[in-house]
């Protein structure tokens, strides 16, 4: 892939390797630890601690019963894409207690891949409200989990309310692979939106 155009602080003035922080975000239990530790290419750093029945009728369950443990500061990893881009992955916790960590989170991101479970799209509203907010890029990384329906993409991005220009992509966030293509084509729209800003008015 050419990423020439595609500029960030983090490079030097001549050229090499450009290193770029990028957002694992979405609800509790859409799978943003699996996606961390699915594509990182070093041991990745977790904070996950054990549900306990501490966090009965605070931590939302209904559609993750046998979650038993969560994030509750950060997932943090790294991949490199070739040799000319490497992403810093920071996951988010996704239960509404510890939003109070993303803004911290958030600052020098260049971009964000939103993991949305189909059975619970309510559970990544908060993620994209953040994003939208913050001006962060995003794509939409739809989890497929075994017993998730098949939707229209029109579908989805209707119920998630995002633009027509926000990519939607399906995932198995257990699949290197498949995760890898997920931040692939993150990098693509962050590319095309940097094109599009540069072009003459």
């Amino acid at each position: 892939m050419d990423f020439k155009g595609f500029d960030h602080p983090d490079r030097g003035a001549g050229g090499g390797t450009r290193s770029v922080k990028v957002m694992i975000a979405g609800g509790f239990g859409t799978g943003k630890t699996t996606m961390v530790r699915s594509v990182s290419d070093i041991k990745p750093l977790t904070t996950e601690e054990t549900l306990t029945q501490a966090s009965a009728g605070v931590d939302n369950l209904i559609g993750v019963v046998d979650k038993t443990e969560t994030t509750v500061s950060l997932d943090f990893g790294k991949i490199g894409i070739n040799d000319e881009l490497v992403l810093y992955l920071f996951g988010t916790p996704g239960q509404e207690r510890f939003w109070f960590l993303w803004n911290g989170l958030f600052k020098g991101a260049l971009g964000a891949v939103v993991l949305v479970d189909t059975r619970r799209l309510a559970s990544s509203f908060r993620a994209i409200e953040e994003m939208e907010r913050q001006n962060v890029p995003f794509v939409i990384a739809l989890n497929v989990f075994p017993d998730s329906q098949d939707h229209p993409i029109e579908e989805i991005r209707d119920a998630l309310d995002i633009s027509p220009h926000t990519p939607i992509v399906a995932c198995d966030a257990r699949d290197r692979s498949s995760s890898r293509d997920v931040l692939i084509a993150l990098i693509r729209h962050l590319k095309e939106r940097s094109a599009v800003a540069m072009e003459p008015r």
